[in-house]
């Protein structure tokens, strides 16, 4: 029997692998794809803390980022700078490669083409139900770590609760010439939510967007502005790559013999839909909890609830604040989005806001409550009626 299955060998599930595997324990990793890396829909941005944190090879940085311009729907733009690099533009494949490779040599053992059919669980085991090549097994191990990205079929039939809100985020990549930093587009092209032209290498770059409903239908008719401007080659025959994003974690991430994980488990930032770094710091708290859990020999939903408990002191308060302002973005009008650039860039905020030591590319709960203390900011959102209260945000 194995000490745990992690479902999923993105690199949540393998750096959760990899943390366990390096405590000893025994880990198998159930991939459905017939390798890591393969078919990733991600622009695949992290910030430099990210890079630190978890000590990110070089070798699978495509670029790294000190400035990106906003485009407000009229077309004004703000043009953000710093001297020093921000983010970093990652090969995916690549990364995903990398960390699976490091549990690897930690010595969790990887499954391929090897889809989940069921999971059930017992007093003293779990029993996962897998499809491989045509052929079905089961695999047993003490506890199973959902990794799997966002799959809410998945979460309700196992108990973990639903997503109340999520979104849908299509990508492509495309030709470009010239293109030398990231550029982010509001407006009708992707509404209330953004779009994006990220370059990767000199003559490549990805473009993308988030929506409600339609992304496909919204993403190839800005490709077709995109190239009509130049600012890409046509793409009409661009491949487009889908995923779901969620919006905001469901009640529950634990179960008896269970935890979930990354986009899986909603760690997930709600204003921009990354999911890396928070997936990785997640991973942590749950190889942490894991450990002395399976050391214990108690598996049960009493006592992995603690993962959740960590997990939210450490993020909860910047989910709220996140979703709170995706909230509030999605019921801006163009005109007041243009509006708000226009007194940003009037006010000089975007100026103090870069000189702020604690902006943070990852952090953006921080930036959010800074800019709403700016009272001319502040006076253009009370004109917006929201469906939702707003009075604990910052808690």
């Amino acid at each position: 029997m194995h000490d745990a299955i992690v479902v999923g060998g993105g690199p949540v599930g393998s750096h959760v692998a990899r943390r366990l595997a390096e405590k000893g324990h025994k880990v198998m990793v159930l991939e459905r794809k017939l390798r890591v890396g393969e078919k990733v829909c991600c622009t695949g941005i992290i910030g430099q803390e990210c890079v630190n944190t978890f000590a990110i090879d070089d070798k699978v940085i495509l670029r790294k980022v000190n400035s990106a311009t906003l485009f407000a729907p009229s077309g004004f733009s703000l043009h953000l700078y710093r001297p020093e690099p921000q983010a970093c533009v990652l090969d995916r494949p690549a990364f995903d490669i990398s960390l699976a490779e490091r549990a690897q040599h930690a010595g969790a053992e990887y499954n391929f083409s090897s889809r989940v059919i069921d999971i059930t669980i017992q007093s003293d085991r779990a029993i996962v139900a897998v499809s491989c090549r045509g052929k079905e097994s089961k695999i047993t191990a003490k506890v199973v770590v959902i990794a799997s990205g966002f799959a809410p079929g998945l979460n309700e039939r196992l108990g973990l609760g639903t997503f109340k809100d999520f979104t849908a985020g299509v990508q492509a990549e495309v030709e470009t010439a010239g293109l030398e930093e990231v550029e982010v587009y509001f407006g009708d092209m992707a509404p209330g939510f953004f779009a994006w032209l990220v370059p990767t290498t000199p003559s490549m770059a990805r473009v993308g967007l988030l929506a409600r409903q339609e992304a496909g239908f919204y993403l190839k008719k800005w490709l077709a502005h995109l190239a009509q401007q130049g600012k890409i080659k046509a793409s009409a025959e661009a491949k487009l790559s889908y995923g779901g994003i969620p919006l905001k974690p469901p009640t529950r991430t634990y179960g008896e013999r269970m935890i979930a994980v990354g986009d899986a488990a909603g760690q997930v930032k709600p204003t921009s839909g990354g999911g890396i770094y928070y997936g990785l710091l997640c991973a942590e708290i749950a190889a942490d909890t894991l450990h002395q859990a399976l050391a214990d020999g108690d598996l049960s939903a009493g006592r992995l609830e603690r993962y959740q408990r960590e997990w939210r002191k450490k993020l909860g308060r910047e989910l709220r604040i996140g979703y709170w302002a995706r909230k509030l973005f999605e019921h801006l009008s163009d005109r007041q989005i243009d509006r708000i650039f226009e007194l940003i860039k009037a006010g000089g905020i975007d100026e103090a806001l870069l000189k702020a030591e604690d902006l943070s590319f990852d952090w953006h709960g921080r930036t959010i409550l800074r800019l709403l203390k700016y009272q001319i900011v502040a006076k253009t959102m009370d004109v917006i009626k929201l469906p939702f209260k707003t009075s604990r945000i910052d808690r």
